[in-house]
């Protein structure tokens, strides 16, 4: 339930934390680092707001005091969550030679827990995770933010490991050929060639595409409605993963935008005669 607090209710926490910070030495402290401090305080208590039935909240309005500190208990439980995730990712992670995965999970990462501030700073982010997930990201901070960011690679993680490593890599080298940017998400850029895959009824360990496959891929566009054959692909996507993964919705939602996409893609390809540059 929301929580509106007064600046006269949320000020005494501020000031606790202004003392804190100064180590009782100063009674001075910048506008800046005041309303960061500020910030702090409403992170902490928006964090206890989205707990929700995770936590005791009574119909009663909370003290504001209380509220902050079980909301700090909640940022403190979210980082032990997030670094937990993140260490039982890490012995199986594969970056599939992409260096901007690799420097925002296995170096970005540990230097966010390392100098992350749950007391005087938990909103910030710190570091710039360069990789893009196919989750918009946008509206999280701090712990929020590497959190799911943390999640959505697990989820990419297990698709990626639906098959063998030397697949991907394959079709990572064909995407790099065609001009693909191997900043840009994995996902997005495999799928195509999966969905590819299952339009021409093709094993998946096949990486190359015959000349008979592009023109059945082609009729397929051409006769169908879009939306079908998204319906149709989705489908078959949500099949494979429910086959080979534990709690496969999760990842069925996550991937879902990168099915889309990928259809829309081959579509294009497929009406400008452009497969054979695609797959």
């Amino acid at each position: 339930m929301p929580m509106n607090y007064t600046m006269e209710e949320l000020a005494p926490i501020v000031g606790k934390l202004a003392a804190a910070y100064t180590s009782h030495e100063s009674t001075s402290l910048s506008y800046e680092k005041a309303e960061q401090l500020m910030g702090a305080v409403l992170y902490c208590i928006r964090e206890l707001e989205q707990a929700g039935s995770r936590s005791v909240i009574s119909s009663e309005k909370m003290p504001a005091l209380r509220a902050y500190e079980a909301g700090r208990a909640c940022v403190e439980e979210k980082v032990k969550t997030a670094l937990r995730l993140y260490n039982e990712l890490l012995p199986e992670f594969s970056h599939y030679e992409s260096r901007c995965l690799y420097d925002s999970f296995v170096r970005g990462v540990p230097e966010f827990f390392k100098w992350y501030d749950i007391r005087f700073a938990p909103q910030d982010t710190i570091l710039t995770l360069d990789y893009p997930v196919l989750k918009d990201l946008s509206g999280y901070t701090g712990i929020d933010n590497v959190y799911e960011w943390i999640r959505c690679i697990g989820w990419e993680q297990r698709f990626l490991r639906l098959f063998p490593d030397s697949f991907v890599l394959r079709i990572l080298s064909k995407y790099k050929k065609h001009g693909g940017e191997m900043a840009e998400n994995l996902c997005e850029a495999v799928f195509p060639f999966v969905l590819g895959h299952i339009l021409a009824g093709k094993p998946l360990d096949a990486v190359d595409f015959a000349e008979a496959d592009y023109l059945r891929i082609q009729e397929i566009f051409a006769q169908g409605d879009i939306s079908d054959i998204n319906g149709q692909l989705s489908r078959a996507v949500e099949r494979l993963l429910k086959n080979h993964c534990t709690n496969s919705g999760e990842i069925s939602e996550y991937v879902s935008c990168a099915v889309r996409a990928a259809v829309v893609r081959l579509k294009q390809a497929a009406e400008q005669g452009l497969l054979c540059q695609m797959l």
